[in-house]
Parts: structure tokens; sequence; C-alpha cells
């Protein structure tokens, strides 16, 4: 007959939710605790709060809001759009225009179309 011991405590092999590890890893943060006895006080190995965490910094655990999304786009040759001058508007974000040859043109917002529209022509080799 065989015999099974079964040690007392938490599953070992638990799953954690995206939104778990997040909290965990703003808790470590905010805590004045070292990570290994913020570890021991919620019962997790401190290699696994020091993995988030690099993920969180590195980008590759995140919020499922902060998604990236693509929008489509259509270059017109021409544009009556206004023009904004850039001390009016501010801080802009980055567009990234991905081309059909795979290259990536990165603009601010506030970039004029036609110059986009030549720029992105001459990336894709006239095509």
């Amino acid at each position: 007959m065989t015999t099974v011991t079964v040690l007392p405590g938490p599953e070992r092999r638990r799953r954690w939710t995206t939104a778990e590890k997040l909290r965990i890893v703003e808790e470590s943060l905010s805590s004045s605790l070292s990570v290994v006895e913020f570890a021991r006080q919620r019962d997790l190995h401190p290699n696994l709060v020091h993995s988030w965490r690099r993920q969180v910094k590195a980008g590759e655990l995140r919020a499922s809001g902060d998604e990236v999304r693509f929008i489509p786009v259509a270059v017109a040759a021409q544009s009556n759009a206004p023009v904004v001058p850039e001390s009016a508007a501010g801080v802009g974000t980055t567009l990234e225009v991905v081309l059909r040859n795979g290259r990536v043109l990165r603009l601010a917002d506030c970039a004029v179309p036609a110059r986009v529209a030549q720029l992105a022509e001459a990336l894709e080799g006239g095509a």
C-alpha cells in the first residue's frame, strides 16, 4: 500500500487573472516592504512579483482597456482640412501608419496631409 502525504496550505498552482496581477504589482510598489516580505505576507513566491513587475514595465502586462486599436485610414491627394499651428496643438499624439509594403510611418497628429501623402508614396516606392 502507498502512503500519501497531504500538505496543508493553499494550492500551489494558482491561476492569476491579469487584474489580480496588476493589483498585486500596484500594492507591491506602494508598500514600504521589501518584495520578499510583501510576497511572504501574501503567500507568493518573490520571483512571481518580480516577474510581474518586469512585465508591467515592459508593457507586456496591462489592463485590457489599454490594448492597441487599429483604425482604417485613407490618404487623399488633397485635403481642405484646416492646419492647426503647432503652438495651438499643445502636446499631441503620434500616429502610426502601416503602409502596404509593411513599413511604418510615424507622424505627429498635426502633420500636413499633403506631406503625409508624399511621404507614404515615397516609402511605398510609388506603388
